[in-house]
């Protein structure tokens, strides 16, 4: 939208084909008018709204918005947490810009994003990160909400249990079957009686209902793990041709892992597979080198547990901790 304004009244979407099995990775709020989101099929998208425009991604363009919007932050503070390409938590609680206020460093970051970039953006301001997180969402597309100190408990007790971290649609809805609907709810819960039903979640879920957050802005987040995958247009029928399109997820990896700098960090190797009634498997070996033999090993004994039609193949390193040295930071990770 931003490189081609003929686009911005259009429902747009970027993501994968729908005859290769494509799943939408974003897409702007007109589309979203008729149902279309992120992690939905293309081919459903495109049921839902059928004069959606698809495009195809472009990482290395999103990748030079990103590099210059962390630019842009680290000018306030050193304490950014990048949670993806486009979003991040800021510590500015000893920033000395604008006389420290987080308000008005919110607005300027905005807008030098929108004059750097030329992408809006939108900022919640909280006393810690799980609120601030929900007020990001409060006033998009291109704005922002304040929750002072002392409205925090008004602002969190009425929000639905559905909003907290790791409640996702199941748990939202036994918490509903149990008459829970919003956090103010929960609070009426017993830690021992939260525990009782939800385990040692509990204890986390007794915190954040009353908006209690303890996790500090970490600016440097170890990478765990380096993979590459692929969906197929057409499942792959056999093993033999899960080999032969290994060979290019190989070469694919070998490229990620140099990226990476992780040449020396392996420490253990995995192949995944998702088959044709999307069930999955991984099998994976401590390695300390990505070996074809190994992955072959690994490759026949995960088709093995299923022997059917294979949609999904990946292959990929988890790294092993550092005994020293600076740490591999994920860019983008937010």
């Amino acid at each position: 939208m931003r490189d081609d304004p003929s686009l911005r009244d259009k429902p747009l979407a970027v993501g994968g084909r729908p005859e290769q099995r494509g799943v939408v990775a974003t897409c702007n709020y007109e589309a979203r008018k008729y149902g279309v989101r992120s992690a939905m099929s293309t081919a459903q998208a495109l049921r839902r709204c059928p004069d959606l425009v698809m495009l195809p991604p472009a990482m290395e363009k999103y990748r030079i918005a990103s590099r210059q919007i962390l630019s842009i932050y680290r000018d306030y503070t050193e304490l950014v947490e990048p949670l993806s390409l486009d979003e991040a938590y800021l510590d500015v609680t000893e920033a000395s810009s604008l006389h420290g206020s987080a308000t008005a460093i919110a607005q300027e970051i905005r807008a030098r994003i929108f004059e750097t970039v030329g992408i809006t953006a939108s900022a919640g301001i909280a006393p810690n990160k799980f609120i601030a997180k929900i007020a990001s969402d409060w006033n998009k597309p291109n704005g922002q909400f304040v929750v002072k100190p002392q409205q925090m408990d008004a602002f969190v007790s009425v929000l639905p249990v559905a909003r907290l971290f790791g409640v996702g649609k199941v748990t939202a809805a036994h918490m509903n079957r149990l008459g829970v609907q919003t956090c103010g709810d929960l609070r009426t819960w017993s830690l021992h009686a939260l525990m009782q039903e939800f385990g040692s979640f509990g204890e986390r879920l007794h915190d954040l209902c009353r908006g209690i957050d303890e996790r500090p802005v970490n600016p440097s987040r170890e990478r765990k793990s380096v993979s590459v995958e692929e969906t197929y247009a057409i499942d792959l029928p056999d093993l033999a041709a899960c080999r032969r399109e290994m060979a290019e997820l190989l070469v694919r990896l070998d490229e990620r892992i140099r990226r990476a700098r992780a040449e020396g960090d392996i420490g253990k190797l995995f192949v995944k597979l998702r088959f044709d009634d999307f069930t999955r498997t991984t099998a994976e070996c401590v390695a300390t080198a990505v070996e074809a033999e190994t992955v072959d090993q690994l490759l026949e004994t995960g088709f093995g547990r299923r022997r059917r039609a294979v949609r999904l193949l990946g292959v990929g390193i988890r790294l092993a901790a550092r005994s020293g040295g600076d740490q591999l930071h994920l860019f983008g990770e937010t």
